[in-house]
């Protein structure tokens, strides 16, 4: 009795975590974790760009502020290190996704490519049924 409800629930278990799999890399859910994660990147690229280049732009203009060139400096620094911190998670994310696409297809078997239903006459070049033996377009007798 207690190794039918074990192994019930060992079957139950499997449903369960293939079902999981399933939903999980499906397609749209990869593109949607993709997004989040490129968003999350891309906002700190904007708040990098806002921060260390359109303020102080904008308060040297105003004379609110003046910089010296090793501010400057810092600036650019900070903002190509955001830069190149946006670049290297893309490009992670890139290596992830071909990888899990490519084990995605490891399993999967390739169709056969589908077996023809229509060929061309040789004399008016339309296509027609493969057991035609008179064309409808033109009426010509066709060799099988």
């Amino acid at each position: 009795m207690i190794v039918k409800a074990v192994k019930k629930e060992e079957i139950h278990m499997k449903k369960f975590i293939e079902e999981f799999k399933t939903f999980a890399l499906r397609g749209n859910m990869m593109d949607m974790a993709v997004g989040v994660l490129i968003g999350g990147a891309f906002s700190s690229l904007v708040t990098s760009l806002t921060d260390n280049f359109i303020n102080p732009v904008l308060k040297f203009v105003t004379r609110a502020e003046n910089y010296s060139l090793q501010d400057v400096a810092g600036f650019a620094s900070s903002f190509l290190s955001a830069v190149v911190n946006f670049f290297i998670m893309a490009f992670v994310l890139f290596c992830l996704l071909k990888a899990i696409n490519k084990l995605m297809d490891l399993g999967k078997k390739k169709e056969a490519p589908a077996a023809p239903t229509t060929k061309k006459c040789p004399y008016c070049l339309t296509e027609i049924d493969i057991n035609a033996t008179r064309c409808p377009h033109c009426t010509s007798e066709l060799d099988k």
